[in-house]
């Protein structure tokens, strides 16, 4: 092969890398991907913040009718 053609095949295998190139999809997959997972952290923290306060809530009753004794 000439040097010519050597030139024109690898810039045109470089242009084909370029426009078949996945790069912004993935990114856009792994940020949609990391929202989803943080929509989901947040909603179960609400709902476990919710059960966790209301058992403290009891808790403390209960500790609140216990007799101390004098040391």
């Amino acid at each position: 092969m000439t040097t010519l053609m050597v030139s024109v095949l690898a810039f045109v295998s470089g242009i084909k890398d370029r426009l078949t190139s996945e790069k912004g999809a993935t990114a856009t997959e792994y940020s949609l991907l990391i929202a989803f997972v943080a929509f989901a952290i947040m909603a179960g923290a609400v709902v476990f913040g919710d059960a966790l306060s209301g058992w403290f809530s009891k808790l403390g009753g209960e500790i609140a009718t216990w007799a101390v004794k004098p040391a």
